[in-house]
């Protein structure tokens, strides 16, 4: 998100598209007009999903003040897209794509890391999903969150990470067998050759 430039309009449109990515889909963000975004007590954005289905999703402080910022640039046309092509239009999704991946590649100049990872809006709404589990939130809430019906298609998104299995690993209670084979005391031999 740094490396969207504030100096321009399409730096600062990008850099809110950015800040928004909270685990929302792709068409979501693309269909937002000015009217879906709340930035009064209790701000949220308000998106049509998969089969028409709505959903209010909460922002975070930071979030609000971009959204705020920019859109105080825009305008108060409230039918307007919430992120306007320079043509005035809705950003199409492969034009979302294509912002990301040039920002990513700007990025990749000062942090290297960057070029060997696959970034996309998608990879995104997984990382949303991950660091709400992270932060320990049930499963059910997230799939809330992401706008799935059945937490069985959230499971998919949250591939555990080495560090949250190395904490649950932490949590249990090691064993206190000893290593080596099993041999039984000689009353269990005794009771087992009485059988």
């Amino acid at each position: 998100m740094a490396v969207c430039d504030p100096q321009t309009w399409t730096g600062r449109r990008d850099h809110a598209l950015l800040a928004l990515q909270t685990g929302l889909r792709i068409s979501e963000v693309a269909a937002l007009t000015r009217a879906d975004v709340t930035l009064t007590a209790g701000a949220h954005i308000h998106t049509r999903g998969k089969g028409r289905k709505e959903r209010r999703t909460p922002l975070i402080p930071t979030t609000r003040a971009v959204l705020k910022a920019w859109l105080a640039e825009l305008g108060s046309d409230t039918c307007e897209p919430l992120f306007p092509s320079a043509t005035g239009t809705h950003l199409s999704r492969d034009a979302i794509e294509h912002r990301l991946t040039r920002h990513l590649d700007t990025a990749a100049r000062s942090c290297p890391s960057l070029q060997a990872k696959t970034v996309t809006m998608h990879k995104l709404r997984h990382t949303a999903a991950m660091r709400l589990l992270l932060a320990g939130n049930d499963i059910t809430v997230i799939a809330l969150w992401l706008g799935h019906e059945q937490v069985s298609t959230t499971t998919i998104y949250l591939h555990t990470e080495m560090t949250h299995k190395q904490q649950a690993i932490d949590r249990t209670t090691p064993l206190t067998a000893t290593a080596g084979r099993y041999k039984p005391p000689d009353p269990l031999l005794t009771f087992l050759d009485n059988l």
